[in-house]
């Protein structure tokens, strides 16, 4: 037997099926399950068949089990062009047979390799901007990310797709959703599972954002599992969407209202519930410059003041308050002192569903004539990162802040179910 091949091991009273792994040690055999999961078993105690040899050709390949060759693309000018632009996460991830993890190393073509039904939907172009961990994300690859979003929609792509971790998608969406105007659909997507998994997501989701980026849908959103069954993916504006669940493959839901669309992964037909920008609705536009120096704060009750001394000299800071948007009045004064000192200030709530409003109870009154900036029903990351993008763009900040850019500020917050 050898790595690569398919076996059944069995010892005492267990036994297990999957593909044997290269192993550190000559004292341990390694078995990737079908579930994704591995196991290692003491080789002297175990019973070997090899129900399938070669399922995995791992000798002369490189650890993401791809050969050395690139992938070859073909052109047909019937078919709209898809850009594919990587940046890593699971669902550009496969498992390192010579460890037996899961890696983020697959670049956008390795991805058209992994995901045959893509072929025939689109001409596509590949490229790398990261290839990462999501919550190794950074301000200055989401400015990488949208110059090169903008580069491909110069060169004639007619959507772009953006592989991408889920832990932080909702920021990076967020952020390519302040900085850029496009005339055609941005489509994040990504994977709660990696491709190895029978349950994986990635085929499902790789091929509904193509879909939407063929669409007349000219936004930046987020393609996933609408549900727990292969049957729709939702689609989620980049700024109204928030990770809820942390290994669900429908983890992604927008806060507030119903999606703005979805794919029905079935019939491949993409239908929007309400009002969108429509594709060329706008010139190609980049307005990349962020202020890093932007914190996120949650209150709790019993914080010391002194805990904001950490944001001393901040450009900004947005605090996640309770409710309507409150926090202890004995941080107000320290509020204050930070305001008066140059850090701009922006007040969101810890709720899922309503707005901030600073004007019902005195706490409020008193934020607010401390100069706290109100930042309605904005999410909270959402308004970190339109916070580091206005402080660089916007001639009036906190009017920036109070208005809708991008649809991360709806105009009633209501009960949509």
């Amino acid at each position: 037997m050898n790595p690569g091949d398919r076996v059944r091991v069995e010892r005492a009273d267990r036994t297990y099926e999957g593909v044997l792994l290269p192993s550190s040690t000559d004292d341990q055999l390694v078995v990737k399950l079908e579930g994704g999961y591995n196991v290692g078993v003491d080789r002297e105690e175990a019973a070997v068949s090899v129900l399938a040899e070669d399922v995995y050709e791992i000798d002369g390949t490189d650890s993401t089990g791809a050969d050395d060759a690139g992938s070859e693309i073909e052109f047909d000018d019937d078919l709209p062009t898809v850009s594919l632009i990587s940046t890593g996460g699971t669902i550009a991830s496969t498992v390192d047979y010579r460890t037996g993890a899961v890696t983020a190393q697959f670049d956008a073509e390795d991805v058209l390799r992994a995901v045959p039904d893509l072929a025939g939907r689109a001409n596509y172009r590949g490229r790398v901007v990261a290839n990462i961990l999501s919550e190794n994300m950074e301000p200055p690859i989401w400015q990488d990310l949208a110059e090169a979003v903008r580069e491909e929609i110069e060169a004639g792509a007619d959507g772009v797709v953006v592989m991408h971790g889920t832990d932080t998608m909702q920021y990076s969406a967020s952020a390519l959703s302040f900085m850029l105007e496009t005339p055609v659909p941005v489509v994040f997507t990504g994977s709660q599972r990696s491709a190895d998994r029978p349950s994986s997501d990635n085929v499902m989701n790789a091929v509904s954002a193509v879909e939407a980026a063929k669409s007349d849908c000219a936004e930046v959103l987020v393609c996933m599992h609408a549900s727990e069954s292969d049957d729709v993916c939702a689609l989620h504006r980049g700024t109204r969407v928030r990770k809820n669940h942390t290994s669900r493959r429908d983890a992604f839901e927008t806060v507030g209202a119903k999606p703005l669309g979805e794919v029905d992964y079935e019939t491949e037909a993409v239908e929007f519930r309400r009002e969108y920008r429509e594709r060329g609705a706008v010139d190609l536009a980049i307005e990349p410059a962020l202020e890093s120096g932007v914190e996120l704060l949650k209150f709790t009750p019993g914080m010391d003041p002194a805990f904001l001394d950490v944001v001393e000299g901040a450009a900004g800071l947005v605090i996640e308050g309770t409710g309507l948007g409150h926090v202890h009045t004995d941080l107000i004064p320290r509020l204050e002192e930070l305001i008066d000192g140059g850090t701009t200030v922006v007040m969101t709530s810890q709720c899922l569903e309503g707005r901030v409003c600073d004007r019902v109870y005195d706490t409020g009154r008193d934020l607010l004539e401390a100069g706290v900036i109100e930042g309605g029903d904005t999410l909270p990351g959402t308004a970190t990162v339109k916070l580091m993008w206005a402080l660089e763009n916007a001639d009036d900040v906190e009017e920036a802040m109070e208005t809708s850019l991008a649809g991360e500020i709806q105009e009633r917050s209501v009960p949509w179910e």
